[in-house]
């Protein structure tokens, strides 16, 4: 039941809504304080995913502290953590991160974190001035989505980034 409740409020958080996902989180906090999962890994996740859009990313990393020892099982927490790096502009650090997600493919296989963390990995490793590395991950990415709509609004935006890669 809970992670049919708290990951929509993430992606509201996501979209700038932070109204709704803070009363989601605090609500669901309050009627389960002894879910280890709800309270170290999904409300952190919304956290994360408001303070990011904040734009206090440093405040994201510190609230998915708590999630650590949870990651080996979720991967939520680590692209979370990825893409508050990548507001840092901590390219280096963003694509540890998104390479740990991508990583743990076995992980809810299905999950579009994949698909997204490895368009994050190039965008990190292209921040972080690598751009052979960012040109395999672009690649990876594209070989990935070689089936998908060619009218994307991601997948043109991805190639226009890596038509501009040096």
């Amino acid at each position: 039941y809970n992670e049919r409740v708290v990951w929509p409020a993430a992606w509201l958080a996501w979209s700038g809504d932070a109204a709704r996902p803070e009363k989601v989180i605090e609500a669901q906090g309050k009627r389960r304080p002894n879910d280890t999962i709800l309270q170290q890994s999904w409300i952190p996740q919304v956290r994360a995913a408001m303070e990011i859009k904040r734009g206090n990313p440093a405040a994201a990393i510190e609230a998915l502290k708590v999630s650590g020892r949870l990651e080996g099982n979720d991967i939520a927490p680590t692209f979370y953590r990825g893409m508050a790096y990548l507001s840092m502009r901590s390219g280096k650090e963003a694509a540890a991160e998104f390479k740990k997600v991508i990583d743990k493919k076995t992980i809810n296989p299905l999950s579009p974190l994949h698909s997204i963390s490895q368009l994050q990995l190039a965008r990190s490793l292209a921040l972080a001035g690598d751009n052979t590395g960012a040109r395999t991950a672009y690649q990876d990415l594209f070989a990935k989505w070689k089936d998908a709509d060619p009218d994307l609004p991601i997948l043109k935006q991805a190639q226009s980034e890596y038509a501009k890669l040096p």
